[in-house]
């Protein structure tokens, strides 16, 4: 029986520390269950790509081995961003492909983001292949699978550019945080027609400069200061794998991913009246009946990737987004999260306005906090944690709890959020009012619930 750190087979993809709980002979094994279980799915061919984290290429060799060992065919797209790997993977093999990726994690972790035959494996799926591994269940072919490298980034960057047209070039500003984004984003922009100033696009999996997560935004300071002192009207900021888009207007205003999406659905809805938008349990209230009011269904799902992809696939919604900053487009585009992609749609939306900040500016907002973390006791259950603390939670003038993730309490004038994270050992708030005397009563009602545990630290 082979053993493997359990810890690493997460919610929605496999992610650990690099050396200690990932490992090569990991790698490895991974490859043969996924192998496997594409097998069984009669898929004989899968996209294979690597994020620009410092041990990429070693985890590629080995599971890529793993694939071509269990007689699978393997078209490695070397150094790409992961939507970049998702488009390799619908176009040239059959929606199955694998991304080596930490995406926003330290520079000492690193995973897999997995897709068989169109689906992303999550949840269950995802302990199907330890499964697999821990009863040694791998397939034994009678030949070794093949490996073919291409370069997708030109086709990648051609296929955007046929089908997105802006109204007037614009000058901007990307920041990719060192991120692998930085390879690649500045010449789709260009290609677009846009001049463009760029930020720590050099390719450097120690995040030299800062961790390339736009959802903090502590994150963003060079980026509002890069516009503060030059003539760009609009400040794009992506994560170290380029699936997620942070915005920033010219005076440094923060555009949260569920304000974005107020834009895109908007845009979306004008062409296809009557379309379902989905968006994550974390999103602000006044997104509801802002889709409402353009004609469309609303539709709140749990937060993340594979959950909203899986949503989107069941209700054949066009448009999704989350707050951490994942915009998946079916419109136009192939149903997956692309941060380069979001960037390139709000640049043609934006590119119809003389003044795109002022369009930013004027959505709809509320007084909010961005999401507040709360680290959690070593070797605790975040999902437990809540549902212990949920199971003695009493929230006074409530009018909804919501309980598809975690627990959003709603009131007349805001709501509070709290979940437990599935990538990261923390629990994830968010709050929202009308007021600031409403948002502080009702972080006063979670606070009490959250001390009622006293291992938990308040954030704020």
């Amino acid at each position: 029986m082979a053993t493997i750190s359990r810890e690493i087979f997460k919610a929605y993809d496999i992610r650990g520390i690099v050396g200690k709980t990932l490992t090569n002979e990991a790698a490895y094994l991974i490859g043969k269950a996924i192998a496997a279980k594409a097998a069984a799915q009669n898929i004989g061919k899968i996209a294979l790509g690597r994020d620009g984290r410092v041990s990429g290429p070693e985890l590629m060799e080995h599971i890529q081995r793993g694939f071509t060992d269990s007689g699978i065919d393997v078209l490695n797209v070397g150094m790409v961003a992961t939507p970049m790997l998702y488009y390799a993977a619908i176009n040239e093999c059959g929606g199955s492909g694998v991304m080596i990726t930490g995406s926003h994690n330290p520079p000492d972790y690193n995973g897999f983001k997995m897709m068989l035959g169109g689906d992303t494996l999550a949840g269950p799926v995802i302990q199907e292949l330890l499964a697999a591994i821990e009863a040694d269940r791998f397939t034994q072919p009678a030949t070794k699978g093949s490996v073919t490298e291409k370069d997708i980034s030109a086709e990648y960057r051609n296929y955007i550019v046929g089908h997105v047209k802006l109204k007037r070039p614009m000058k901007i500003v990307i920041d990719t945080g060192n991120g692998v984004g930085g390879a690649f984003a500045g010449a789709l922009y260009r290609a677009l027609g846009n001049e463009v100033t760029e930020l720590f696009s050099e390719v450097d999996g120690t995040f030299p400069h800062h961790h390339p997560d736009p959802s903090k935004p502590k994150n963003l300071q060079d980026l509002i200061a890069a516009l503060k002192n030059s003539d760009a009207e609009i400040g794009l900021a992506f994560d170290g794998d380029a699936d997620r888009l942070g915005v920033v207007t010219k005076d440094g205003n923060i555009i949260y991913p569920d304000r974005q999406l107020m834009l895109f659905s908007q845009d979306v809805l004008s062409r296809n009246p009557g379309a379902k938008v989905i968006f994550d349990v974390k999103s602000t209230r006044l997104l509801a009946p802002w889709i409402k009011e353009h004609g469309g269904e609303a539709v709140m799902e749990k937060t993340g990737h594979s959950f909203i992809k899986s949503t989107m696939k069941k209700t054949g919604a066009l448009v999704a987004g989350e707050m951490s900053g994942h915009i998946f487009f079916k419109e136009r585009w192939f149903g997956f999260d692309d941060g380069m992609y979001a960037g390139a749609r709000l640049l043609e939306i934006l590119s119809a306005f003389d003044n795109p900040s002022e369009v930013l500016n004027s959505l709809p907002q509320s007084i909010s906090t961005p999401e507040l973390n709360i680290d959690l006791p070593e070797g605790s259950n975040g999902h437990q944690v809540i549902d212990e603390l949920a199971a003695k939670a009493k929230f006074e003038g409530a009018t909804e709890i919501i309980t598809i993730d975690g627990l959003r309490v709603e009131f007349p004038d805001g709501f509070g959020l709290m979940r437990a994270s599935n990538t990261t050992p923390i629990l994830v708030l968010r709050f929202e009012a009308d007021s600031d005397e409403a948002i502080e009563r009702i972080q006063n009602q979670f606070k009490a619930v959250i001390e009622s545990n006293p291992a938990l630290k308040w954030p704020l």
